[in-house]
Protein backbone atom coordinates (compact mmCIF):
# COMPACT_ATOMS: atom_id res chain seq x y z
CA UNK A 1 0.00 0.00 0.00
CA UNK A 2 1.73 4.11 -0.99
CA UNK A 3 1.86 7.00 1.79
CA UNK A 4 -1.80 8.17 3.08
CA UNK A 5 -3.19 4.84 1.40
CA UNK A 6 -3.71 7.10 -1.17
CA UNK A 7 -5.35 5.62 -5.01
CA UNK A 8 -4.63 8.00 -7.48
CA UNK A 9 -6.00 7.04 -10.50
CA UNK A 10 -4.14 6.93 -13.58
CA UNK A 11 -5.66 10.09 -16.70
CA UNK A 12 -2.06 10.33 -17.88
CA UNK A 13 -2.06 8.66 -21.20
CA UNK A 14 1.70 9.32 -21.87
CA UNK A 15 2.72 6.81 -19.53
CA UNK A 16 0.36 3.75 -20.95
CA UNK A 17 1.04 5.23 -24.36
CA UNK A 18 4.71 4.96 -24.61
CA UNK A 19 5.08 1.14 -23.79
CA UNK A 20 5.95 -1.16 -26.80
CA UNK A 21 2.45 -2.38 -28.99
CA UNK A 22 0.20 0.22 -27.32
CA UNK A 23 -1.83 1.58 -29.28
CA UNK A 24 -2.40 5.86 -29.52
CA UNK A 25 -4.80 7.92 -30.44
CA UNK A 26 -4.21 11.35 -32.69
CA UNK A 27 -3.96 14.53 -31.36
CA UNK A 28 -7.61 14.96 -30.89
CA UNK A 29 -8.10 14.35 -26.66
CA UNK A 30 -9.09 10.56 -26.49
CA UNK A 31 -11.30 11.08 -23.48
CA UNK A 32 -14.81 13.05 -23.98
CA UNK A 33 -15.33 16.12 -22.80
CA UNK A 34 -18.84 16.09 -23.04
CA UNK A 35 -20.67 13.89 -20.04
CA UNK A 36 -22.54 10.96 -21.43
CA UNK A 37 -25.82 11.04 -20.12
CA UNK A 38 -28.06 8.11 -18.29
CA UNK A 39 -25.82 5.45 -18.95
CA UNK A 40 -27.19 2.91 -16.50
CA UNK A 41 -28.54 -0.42 -18.53
CA UNK A 42 -32.95 -0.37 -18.34
CA UNK A 43 -32.50 -4.00 -18.89
CA UNK A 44 -30.54 -6.62 -17.00
CA UNK A 45 -26.99 -6.82 -17.01
CA UNK A 46 -24.44 -9.74 -17.63
CA UNK A 47 -21.32 -8.67 -15.95
CA UNK A 48 -17.96 -11.00 -15.70
CA UNK A 49 -15.18 -10.80 -13.16
CA UNK A 50 -11.71 -12.65 -15.21
CA UNK A 51 -9.40 -12.68 -13.13
CA UNK A 52 -5.94 -14.52 -13.65
CA UNK A 53 -4.64 -16.73 -10.91
CA UNK A 54 -1.28 -15.49 -11.01
CA UNK A 55 -1.30 -13.67 -7.64
CA UNK A 56 -3.13 -13.18 -4.44
CA UNK A 57 -6.44 -11.33 -4.93
CA UNK A 58 -5.68 -7.10 -4.59
CA UNK A 59 -7.91 -4.30 -3.59
CA UNK A 60 -7.72 -3.34 -7.25
CA UNK A 61 -9.08 -6.27 -8.30
CA UNK A 62 -11.77 -6.19 -5.97
CA UNK A 63 -13.01 -2.72 -6.87
CA UNK A 64 -13.54 -4.24 -10.18
CA UNK A 65 -15.12 -7.24 -9.43
CA UNK A 66 -17.26 -5.42 -7.27
CA UNK A 67 -18.32 -3.04 -9.64
CA UNK A 68 -19.30 -5.41 -12.44
CA UNK A 69 -21.16 -7.20 -9.53
CA UNK A 70 -23.39 -4.65 -8.25
CA UNK A 71 -23.80 -3.33 -12.17
CA UNK A 72 -25.89 -6.65 -12.38
CA UNK A 73 -27.13 -6.83 -9.27
CA UNK A 74 -28.48 -3.76 -9.59
CA UNK A 75 -30.53 -4.25 -12.76
CA UNK A 76 -31.90 -7.62 -11.64
CA UNK A 77 -29.29 -9.59 -14.12
CA UNK A 78 -25.91 -12.03 -13.61
CA UNK A 79 -22.42 -11.94 -12.22
CA UNK A 80 -20.32 -14.46 -13.54
CA UNK A 81 -16.38 -15.45 -12.68
CA UNK A 82 -14.09 -16.75 -15.18
CA UNK A 83 -11.02 -17.96 -14.52
CA UNK A 84 -8.19 -16.93 -17.19
CA UNK A 85 -5.27 -19.30 -16.67
CA UNK A 86 -3.78 -19.56 -20.16
CA UNK A 87 -0.46 -18.13 -18.98
CA UNK A 88 0.71 -21.45 -17.34
CA UNK A 89 4.15 -20.24 -16.88
CA UNK A 90 3.12 -17.13 -14.90
CA UNK A 91 0.63 -19.29 -12.77
CA UNK A 92 1.07 -18.91 -9.14
CA UNK A 93 0.01 -22.34 -6.43
CA UNK A 94 -3.12 -21.35 -4.56
CA UNK A 95 -4.32 -18.04 -6.30
CA UNK A 96 -7.21 -19.96 -7.86
CA UNK A 97 -8.51 -20.98 -3.89
CA UNK A 98 -7.62 -16.91 -2.88
CA UNK A 99 -9.42 -15.42 -5.64
CA UNK A 100 -12.75 -17.68 -4.36
CA UNK A 101 -11.91 -16.97 -0.52
CA UNK A 102 -11.24 -13.10 -1.61
CA UNK A 103 -14.72 -13.13 -2.84
CA UNK A 104 -16.56 -15.05 -0.58
CA UNK A 105 -15.27 -13.31 2.00
CA UNK A 106 -16.57 -10.09 0.96
CA UNK A 107 -19.82 -11.34 0.18
CA UNK A 108 -19.61 -10.97 -3.67
CA UNK A 109 -21.09 -14.40 -4.29
CA UNK A 110 -21.23 -15.35 -8.47
CA UNK A 111 -24.17 -16.95 -10.03
CA UNK A 112 -22.08 -18.73 -12.61
CA UNK A 113 -18.52 -19.85 -12.50
CA UNK A 114 -16.69 -22.53 -11.00
CA UNK A 115 -18.60 -25.34 -9.35
CA UNK A 116 -21.61 -23.35 -9.58
CA UNK A 117 -24.39 -23.10 -12.29
CA UNK A 118 -21.48 -24.69 -14.96
CA UNK A 119 -23.28 -26.45 -17.41
CA UNK A 120 -24.62 -24.31 -19.61
CA UNK A 121 -21.80 -21.61 -20.28
CA UNK A 122 -19.24 -23.70 -18.69
CA UNK A 123 -16.36 -24.40 -18.14
CA UNK A 124 -15.00 -21.40 -16.20
CA UNK A 125 -11.44 -21.80 -16.61
CA UNK A 126 -9.75 -21.01 -20.17
CA UNK A 127 -7.64 -23.81 -20.20
CA UNK A 128 -10.32 -26.26 -20.05
CA UNK A 129 -11.68 -24.65 -23.19
CA UNK A 130 -9.19 -25.30 -25.59
CA UNK A 131 -11.80 -27.32 -28.42
CA UNK A 132 -13.94 -24.31 -28.12
CA UNK A 133 -11.06 -21.83 -28.97
CA UNK A 134 -9.75 -24.28 -32.08
CA UNK A 135 -13.29 -23.91 -33.50
CA UNK A 136 -13.03 -20.25 -33.46
CA UNK A 137 -9.81 -20.36 -34.54
CA UNK A 138 -10.60 -22.05 -37.34
CA UNK A 139 -13.45 -19.79 -38.05
CA UNK A 140 -11.29 -16.54 -38.27
CA UNK A 141 -8.59 -19.12 -40.90
CA UNK A 142 -11.51 -20.13 -43.04
CA UNK A 143 -13.05 -16.37 -43.43
CA UNK A 144 -9.12 -14.71 -43.88
CA UNK A 145 -9.36 -12.70 -40.60
CA UNK A 146 -6.64 -14.46 -39.25
CA UNK A 147 -3.26 -16.45 -40.66
CA UNK A 148 -0.61 -18.69 -39.27
CA UNK A 149 2.64 -17.06 -38.65
CA UNK A 150 5.64 -18.94 -38.11
CA UNK A 151 8.60 -16.61 -37.80
CA UNK A 152 10.60 -17.10 -35.05
CA UNK A 153 11.33 -15.26 -31.33
CA UNK A 154 14.73 -13.87 -33.15
CA UNK A 155 13.09 -12.21 -36.32
CA UNK A 156 10.01 -10.66 -34.23
CA UNK A 157 12.62 -9.54 -31.58
CA UNK A 158 14.48 -7.99 -34.76
CA UNK A 159 11.61 -6.63 -36.11
CA UNK A 160 10.23 -4.68 -32.54
CA UNK A 161 13.85 -2.86 -32.50
CA UNK A 162 14.06 -1.98 -35.91
CA UNK A 163 9.98 -0.22 -35.39
CA UNK A 164 11.35 1.69 -32.15
CA UNK A 165 14.57 2.70 -34.26
CA UNK A 166 12.43 4.39 -37.41
CA UNK A 167 11.53 8.12 -37.73
CA UNK A 168 8.85 8.36 -36.19
CA UNK A 169 8.87 5.06 -34.20
CA UNK A 170 5.92 2.73 -34.86
CA UNK A 171 4.28 0.28 -31.95
CA UNK A 172 3.00 -1.85 -34.71
CA UNK A 173 6.23 -4.09 -35.49
CA UNK A 174 5.20 -6.79 -37.22
CA UNK A 175 5.84 -7.04 -41.20
CA UNK A 176 3.10 -9.85 -42.17
CA UNK A 177 5.94 -11.92 -43.99
CA UNK A 178 3.66 -15.18 -42.83
CA UNK A 179 0.43 -13.99 -44.18
CA UNK A 180 1.47 -13.90 -48.05
CA UNK A 181 3.08 -17.62 -47.62
CA UNK A 182 0.65 -19.89 -50.39
CA UNK A 183 -1.23 -22.94 -48.69
CA UNK A 184 1.90 -25.10 -50.08
CA UNK A 185 4.29 -22.99 -48.38
CA UNK A 186 1.91 -23.66 -44.58
CA UNK A 187 1.24 -27.04 -45.45
CA UNK A 188 4.96 -27.88 -45.81
CA UNK A 189 5.73 -25.78 -41.96
CA UNK A 190 3.21 -27.80 -40.76
CA UNK A 191 4.17 -31.19 -41.72
CA UNK A 192 7.62 -29.95 -40.69
CA UNK A 193 6.11 -29.25 -37.10
CA UNK A 194 7.33 -25.76 -37.07
CA UNK A 195 6.20 -23.77 -34.24
CA UNK A 196 3.70 -21.18 -35.21
CA UNK A 197 1.53 -18.48 -33.59
CA UNK A 198 -2.01 -16.98 -35.24
CA UNK A 199 -2.55 -13.93 -35.87
CA UNK A 200 -5.79 -11.53 -36.36
CA UNK A 201 -5.37 -9.55 -39.57
CA UNK A 202 -5.81 -6.20 -38.30
CA UNK A 203 -8.26 -3.53 -40.57
CA UNK A 204 -6.25 -0.47 -42.06
CA UNK A 205 -8.13 1.47 -39.60
CA UNK A 206 -9.55 0.66 -36.41
CA UNK A 207 -13.42 1.77 -36.01
CA UNK A 208 -13.73 4.17 -33.44
CA UNK A 209 -15.66 2.80 -30.03
CA UNK A 210 -18.22 3.87 -27.48
CA UNK A 211 -17.36 3.80 -23.54
CA UNK A 212 -20.06 4.62 -21.67
CA UNK A 213 -18.02 6.63 -19.13
CA UNK A 214 -15.73 8.54 -21.71
CA UNK A 215 -17.62 8.96 -24.93
CA UNK A 216 -16.66 8.12 -28.42
CA UNK A 217 -12.84 6.80 -28.63
CA UNK A 218 -10.82 7.29 -31.90
CA UNK A 219 -7.59 4.87 -31.02
CA UNK A 220 -4.94 4.10 -33.43
CA UNK A 221 -1.95 2.50 -34.16
CA UNK A 222 1.26 4.75 -34.94
CA UNK A 223 3.03 3.68 -38.18
CA UNK A 224 5.63 4.84 -39.86
CA UNK A 225 4.30 5.79 -43.27
CA UNK A 226 7.57 5.05 -45.01
CA UNK A 227 7.84 1.77 -43.43
CA UNK A 228 4.82 0.15 -42.67
CA UNK A 229 3.92 -2.44 -39.87
CA UNK A 230 1.21 -3.96 -38.97
CA UNK A 231 -0.61 -4.37 -34.97
CA UNK A 232 -1.51 -7.75 -35.72
CA UNK A 233 -2.07 -9.19 -32.13
CA UNK A 234 -1.37 -12.68 -31.65
CA UNK A 235 -4.49 -14.83 -30.71
CA UNK A 236 -3.22 -18.03 -30.17
CA UNK A 237 0.42 -19.09 -28.74
CA UNK A 238 2.79 -21.61 -29.95
CA UNK A 239 1.73 -23.89 -27.14
CA UNK A 240 -2.16 -23.94 -28.45
CA UNK A 241 -3.87 -21.55 -25.81
CA UNK A 242 -5.24 -18.46 -26.53
CA UNK A 243 -3.81 -14.61 -25.63
CA UNK A 244 -6.09 -12.95 -23.40
CA UNK A 245 -7.10 -10.84 -26.69
CA UNK A 246 -8.99 -13.76 -28.37
CA UNK A 247 -10.24 -15.76 -25.21
CA UNK A 248 -12.25 -13.24 -23.77
CA UNK A 249 -13.87 -11.54 -26.75
CA UNK A 250 -14.86 -15.46 -27.62
CA UNK A 251 -16.04 -16.08 -24.17
CA UNK A 252 -17.94 -12.63 -23.23
CA UNK A 253 -19.74 -13.59 -26.70
CA UNK A 254 -20.69 -17.08 -25.41
CA UNK A 255 -21.41 -16.07 -22.27
CA UNK A 256 -23.91 -13.26 -23.27
CA UNK A 257 -21.60 -10.62 -21.68
CA UNK A 258 -23.55 -7.72 -21.63
CA UNK A 259 -21.44 -5.09 -20.00
CA UNK A 260 -17.67 -5.38 -19.17
CA UNK A 261 -16.89 -2.98 -16.32
CA UNK A 262 -12.69 -3.26 -16.42
CA UNK A 263 -9.65 -0.90 -15.61
CA UNK A 264 -8.57 1.90 -17.87
CA UNK A 265 -5.40 0.06 -18.73
CA UNK A 266 -7.41 -2.15 -21.38
CA UNK A 267 -8.60 0.61 -23.54
CA UNK A 268 -5.59 0.77 -25.82
CA UNK A 269 -6.17 -3.04 -26.32
CA UNK A 270 -10.42 -2.69 -26.97
CA UNK A 271 -9.99 -1.31 -30.76
CA UNK A 272 -8.73 -4.85 -31.05
CA UNK A 273 -11.26 -7.37 -29.14
CA UNK A 274 -13.96 -4.65 -31.22
CA UNK A 275 -11.84 -6.02 -34.25
CA UNK A 276 -11.93 -9.40 -33.51
CA UNK A 277 -15.95 -9.24 -32.35
CA UNK A 278 -16.62 -7.80 -36.18
CA UNK A 279 -14.54 -10.57 -37.45
CA UNK A 280 -17.41 -13.05 -35.94
CA UNK A 281 -19.89 -10.58 -36.91
CA UNK A 282 -20.76 -10.02 -33.45
CA UNK A 283 -22.04 -7.33 -31.47
CA UNK A 284 -19.71 -6.18 -28.54
CA UNK A 285 -20.70 -5.95 -25.18
CA UNK A 286 -20.55 -2.31 -24.17
CA UNK A 287 -17.78 -1.79 -22.24
CA UNK A 288 -16.75 0.63 -19.29
CA UNK A 289 -12.83 1.70 -18.18
CA UNK A 290 -12.93 2.91 -15.32
CA UNK A 291 -9.86 5.04 -13.99
CA UNK A 292 -6.81 3.08 -12.28
CA UNK A 293 -5.53 2.38 -8.83
CA UNK A 294 -1.28 3.51 -9.64
CA UNK A 295 -0.49 3.44 -5.95
CA UNK A 296 -1.64 1.80 -3.05
CA UNK A 297 0.66 1.82 0.31
CA UNK A 298 0.22 2.29 3.93
CA UNK A 299 2.82 2.53 6.36
CA UNK A 300 0.95 1.58 9.01
CA UNK A 301 -0.43 -1.49 7.71
CA UNK A 302 2.57 -2.16 6.17
CA UNK A 303 5.87 -1.49 4.10
CA UNK A 304 6.45 -5.11 2.84
CA UNK A 305 4.99 -4.92 -1.52
CA UNK A 306 2.07 -7.04 -2.20
CA UNK A 307 0.50 -6.31 1.67
CA UNK A 308 -2.51 -5.08 -0.03
CA UNK A 309 -3.82 -8.56 -1.13
CA UNK A 310 -7.17 -8.90 0.40
CA UNK A 311 -6.34 -11.68 2.83
CA UNK A 312 -3.42 -9.88 4.30
CA UNK A 313 -6.16 -6.62 4.99
CA UNK A 314 -8.05 -9.82 6.62
CA UNK A 315 -5.14 -10.83 8.59
CA UNK A 316 -4.78 -7.26 10.16
CA UNK A 317 -7.88 -6.97 11.22
CA UNK A 318 -9.64 -5.53 8.38
CA UNK A 319 -13.46 -6.16 8.23
CA UNK A 320 -14.94 -7.60 4.91
CA UNK A 321 -17.63 -4.90 5.08
CA UNK A 322 -15.21 -2.20 5.63
CA UNK A 323 -13.36 -3.00 3.01
CA UNK A 324 -15.96 -3.27 0.22
CA UNK A 325 -17.03 0.40 1.43
CA UNK A 326 -13.86 1.82 1.20
CA UNK A 327 -12.98 -0.09 -2.41
CA UNK A 328 -16.37 0.91 -3.76
CA UNK A 329 -14.99 4.60 -3.71
CA UNK A 330 -12.28 4.62 -5.39
CA UNK A 331 -14.19 5.76 -8.64
CA UNK A 332 -18.44 5.81 -7.41
CA UNK A 333 -19.69 8.50 -5.76
CA UNK A 334 -22.98 7.53 -3.63
CA UNK A 335 -25.98 10.14 -4.18
CA UNK A 336 -25.32 13.06 -1.57
CA UNK A 337 -28.43 12.40 0.47
CA UNK A 338 -27.42 9.18 1.05
CA UNK A 339 -23.83 9.92 1.88
CA UNK A 340 -24.46 12.57 4.15
CA UNK A 341 -26.79 10.50 6.27
CA UNK A 342 -24.00 7.72 7.54
CA UNK A 343 -20.80 9.33 6.42
CA UNK A 344 -20.48 7.48 3.40
CA UNK A 345 -21.33 3.85 5.86
CA UNK A 346 -22.89 1.73 2.73
CA UNK A 347 -23.24 -1.93 3.20
CA UNK A 348 -23.34 -4.74 0.23
CA UNK A 349 -27.00 -4.16 0.29
CA UNK A 350 -27.25 -0.92 0.30
CA UNK A 351 -24.61 -0.42 -2.30
CA UNK A 352 -26.57 -2.65 -4.71
CA UNK A 353 -30.04 -0.39 -3.78
CA UNK A 354 -27.60 2.74 -4.96
CA UNK A 355 -25.08 1.68 -7.62
CA UNK A 356 -25.72 3.91 -10.83
CA UNK A 357 -23.10 3.94 -13.50
CA UNK A 358 -24.10 7.86 -13.93
CA UNK A 359 -22.72 8.51 -10.57
CA UNK A 360 -19.10 6.29 -11.92
CA UNK A 361 -16.22 9.65 -11.71
CA UNK A 362 -13.45 10.23 -13.96
CA UNK A 363 -11.32 12.61 -12.10
CA UNK A 364 -8.54 11.09 -9.65
CA UNK A 365 -10.05 9.61 -6.33
CA UNK A 366 -7.96 9.94 -3.06
CA UNK A 367 -8.70 7.80 -0.66
CA UNK A 368 -6.99 8.30 2.65
CA UNK A 369 -5.94 5.80 5.66
CA UNK A 370 -8.07 7.17 7.82
CA UNK A 371 -11.61 6.13 5.87
CA UNK A 372 -10.94 2.61 5.99
CA UNK A 373 -9.84 2.74 9.67
CA UNK A 374 -13.34 4.66 10.38
CA UNK A 375 -15.29 2.35 8.28
CA UNK A 376 -13.98 -0.69 10.01
CA UNK A 377 -13.97 1.15 13.39
CA UNK A 378 -17.96 1.59 12.42
CA UNK A 379 -18.68 -1.72 11.67
CA UNK A 380 -16.25 -3.72 14.54
CA UNK A 381 -19.11 -1.28 16.68
CA UNK A 382 -22.11 -2.89 14.93
CA UNK A 383 -20.80 -6.02 15.14
CA UNK A 384 -20.09 -5.98 19.30
CA UNK A 385 -24.23 -4.80 19.21
CA UNK A 386 -25.03 -8.18 18.64
CA UNK A 387 -24.37 -10.63 21.22
CA UNK A 388 -24.10 -13.91 18.40
CA UNK A 389 -21.53 -11.75 16.54
CA UNK A 390 -19.68 -11.19 19.85
CA UNK A 391 -19.69 -14.83 20.58
CA UNK A 392 -18.18 -15.48 17.16
CA UNK A 393 -15.56 -12.84 17.06
CA UNK A 394 -14.55 -14.44 20.48
CA UNK A 395 -13.96 -17.15 19.06
CA UNK A 396 -12.50 -16.18 15.53
CA UNK A 397 -9.96 -14.85 17.90
CA UNK A 398 -9.18 -17.49 20.58
CA UNK A 399 -6.39 -19.47 18.38
CA UNK A 400 -4.42 -16.15 17.79
CA UNK A 401 -4.79 -14.72 21.59
CA UNK A 402 -3.83 -18.30 23.06
CA UNK A 403 -0.16 -17.80 20.80
CA UNK A 404 0.17 -14.28 23.35
CA UNK A 405 -1.55 -15.45 26.15
CA UNK A 406 -1.85 -18.95 26.70
CA UNK A 407 -4.44 -19.40 29.53
CA UNK A 408 -6.47 -16.72 27.72
CA UNK A 409 -10.36 -18.14 27.90
CA UNK A 410 -13.24 -17.11 25.02
CA UNK A 411 -15.27 -15.74 27.87
CA UNK A 412 -12.44 -13.00 28.96
CA UNK A 413 -11.91 -12.31 25.42
CA UNK A 414 -15.52 -11.73 25.03
CA UNK A 415 -16.16 -9.95 27.87
CA UNK A 416 -13.23 -7.80 27.10
CA UNK A 417 -14.72 -7.31 23.40
CA UNK A 418 -17.51 -5.86 25.53
CA UNK A 419 -15.33 -3.37 27.51
CA UNK A 420 -12.67 -1.97 24.70
CA UNK A 421 -14.52 -3.18 21.61
CA UNK A 422 -15.41 0.60 21.13
CA UNK A 423 -11.51 1.60 21.44
CA UNK A 424 -10.85 -0.88 18.59
CA UNK A 425 -10.21 -0.32 15.07
CA UNK A 426 -9.05 -3.96 14.66
CA UNK A 427 -10.12 -7.16 16.58
CA UNK A 428 -6.32 -7.49 16.27
CA UNK A 429 -6.25 -4.65 18.64
CA UNK A 430 -7.48 -6.19 21.64
CA UNK A 431 -4.13 -8.04 21.98
CA UNK A 432 -1.29 -5.80 21.06
CA UNK A 433 -3.09 -2.83 23.11
CA UNK A 434 -4.91 -4.39 25.85
CA UNK A 435 -2.46 -6.90 26.96
CA UNK A 436 -2.52 -6.35 30.98
CA UNK A 437 -6.46 -7.50 30.38
CA UNK A 438 -5.10 -11.13 29.77
CA UNK A 439 -1.76 -11.14 31.44
CA UNK A 440 0.40 -9.51 34.51
CA UNK A 441 1.97 -6.15 33.69
CA UNK A 442 5.00 -5.93 31.75
CA UNK A 443 7.62 -3.59 33.48
CA UNK A 444 10.32 -4.84 31.66
CA UNK A 445 11.26 -3.07 28.28
CA UNK A 446 7.69 -0.83 28.64
CA UNK A 447 8.36 2.73 27.48
CA UNK A 448 5.19 3.90 29.67
CA UNK A 449 7.36 2.40 32.99
CA UNK A 450 10.39 3.98 31.82
CA UNK A 451 8.79 7.16 31.75
CA UNK A 452 6.91 6.62 35.14
CA UNK A 453 10.13 6.06 36.89
CA UNK A 454 11.64 9.51 35.69
CA UNK A 455 9.22 11.40 36.76
CA UNK A 456 7.56 10.06 40.28
CA UNK A 457 8.83 10.19 43.63
CA UNK A 458 9.34 6.65 43.67
CA UNK A 459 8.88 6.35 47.85
CA UNK A 460 6.06 8.32 47.47
CA UNK A 461 4.16 5.64 44.92
CA UNK A 462 5.51 3.15 47.19
CA UNK A 463 3.95 4.43 49.99
CA UNK A 464 0.82 4.75 48.02
CA UNK A 465 0.53 1.49 47.24
CA UNK A 466 1.14 -0.06 50.61
CA UNK A 467 -2.29 2.09 51.32
CA UNK A 468 -4.12 0.81 48.93
CA UNK A 469 -2.96 -3.02 49.36
CA UNK A 470 -5.97 -4.70 49.62
CA UNK A 471 -8.38 -2.09 49.62
CA UNK A 472 -8.90 -2.83 45.79
CA UNK A 473 -12.64 -3.94 45.79
CA UNK A 474 -15.36 -4.46 43.16
CA UNK A 475 -17.76 -4.11 45.97
CA UNK A 476 -16.18 -0.77 47.10
CA UNK A 477 -15.28 2.30 44.87
CA UNK A 478 -11.72 2.57 43.43
CA UNK A 479 -12.76 6.19 43.14
CA UNK A 480 -13.47 6.61 46.88
CA UNK A 481 -9.91 4.71 47.78
CA UNK A 482 -8.24 7.01 46.02
CA UNK A 483 -9.97 10.20 46.87
CA UNK A 484 -9.20 9.42 50.17
CA UNK A 485 -5.98 8.93 49.49
CA UNK A 486 -5.48 11.86 47.84
CA UNK A 487 -7.19 13.84 50.72
CA UNK A 488 -5.34 12.18 53.82
CA UNK A 489 -1.44 12.95 52.39
CA UNK A 490 -2.05 16.09 50.76
CA UNK A 491 -1.33 14.64 47.17
CA UNK A 492 -2.77 15.45 43.88
CA UNK A 493 -5.53 12.96 42.80
CA UNK A 494 -3.82 12.13 39.15
CA UNK A 495 -0.57 11.20 41.11
CA UNK A 496 -2.88 8.25 43.19
CA UNK A 497 -4.05 7.68 39.81
CA UNK A 498 -0.86 6.82 37.97
CA UNK A 499 0.25 4.88 40.93
CA UNK A 500 -2.74 2.78 40.75
CA UNK A 501 -2.21 2.36 36.85
CA UNK A 502 1.35 1.71 37.20
CA UNK A 503 0.48 -1.75 39.67
CA UNK A 504 -2.25 -2.29 37.69
CA UNK A 505 -1.56 -2.18 33.89
CA UNK A 506 2.66 -1.56 33.70
CA UNK A 507 1.14 2.40 33.27
CA UNK A 508 -0.25 1.18 29.92
CA UNK A 509 -3.11 3.89 28.94
CA UNK A 510 -7.02 2.42 28.10
CA UNK A 511 -9.32 1.10 30.32
CA UNK A 512 -10.70 3.04 33.51
CA UNK A 513 -9.56 1.94 36.07
CA UNK A 514 -12.84 0.86 37.96
CA UNK A 515 -13.92 -1.11 35.24
CA UNK A 516 -10.75 -2.12 35.02
CA UNK A 517 -10.72 -3.47 38.57
CA UNK A 518 -14.33 -5.02 37.77
CA UNK A 519 -12.58 -7.23 34.69
CA UNK A 520 -9.82 -8.89 37.09
CA UNK A 521 -11.43 -9.13 40.58
CA UNK A 522 -10.50 -7.99 43.40
CA UNK A 523 -8.39 -11.05 44.24
CA UNK A 524 -6.36 -10.01 40.87
CA UNK A 525 -5.95 -6.33 41.47
CA UNK A 526 -4.78 -6.73 44.99
CA UNK A 527 -1.82 -9.34 44.00
CA UNK A 528 -1.10 -6.96 40.91
CA UNK A 529 -0.55 -3.80 43.81
CA UNK A 530 1.77 -6.31 46.01
CA UNK A 531 3.84 -7.22 43.15
CA UNK A 532 4.39 -3.60 42.08
CA UNK A 533 5.39 -2.95 45.08
CA UNK A 534 8.15 -6.22 44.83
CA UNK A 535 9.24 -4.17 41.98
CA UNK A 536 9.68 -0.95 43.44
CA UNK A 537 11.37 -2.12 46.26
CA UNK A 538 14.09 -3.82 43.81
CA UNK A 539 14.12 -0.70 41.52
CA UNK A 540 14.55 1.36 44.64
CA UNK A 541 17.39 -1.27 46.36
CA UNK A 542 19.26 -0.37 43.06
CA UNK A 543 19.17 3.44 43.44
CA UNK A 544 20.32 2.73 46.82
CA UNK A 545 23.12 0.95 45.82
CA UNK A 546 24.35 3.59 43.27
Amino acid sequence: MIDGMRFILARRWNSVLSRPNRLFTSKKSILSKKPVKDIQPKTPARTRFAPSPTGLLHIGSLRTALYNYLLAKSTGGSFLLRLEDTDQNRLVPGAEKNIYESLSWCGIHYDEGPGVNDKKNGPFRQSDRTEIYQQYTNKLLDSGHAYRCFCTKERLDGLRESAQKLQPPTTASYDRHCSHLSEGEIREKLDQKVPFTIRLKSPERYPPFEDLLHGKLDMQPQVNPNDRRYDDPILVKSDALPTYHFANVVDDHLMDITHVVRGEEWLPSTPKHIALYHAFGWNPPEFIHIPLLTSVTDKKLSKRRGDADVMALRAKGVLPEALVNFSVLFGWSPPREEAAKNHECFSLPDLVRLFNLNSLTKGNAKVDEKKLWFFNKHYLTLRLQNPEVLDKMANELLGSMQSLYPSVTVSQIRRALGLVGASLNTPNELATDFPYLFSKPQYERNQYVREFIQKQDLYQIRALLQKMEGKMSTENSVLTVIERLSRDNGIRKNVVFEAARFALTGSVPGVKLPLLIEFLGAEEANLRISEALDKLDSVLCLKGEE
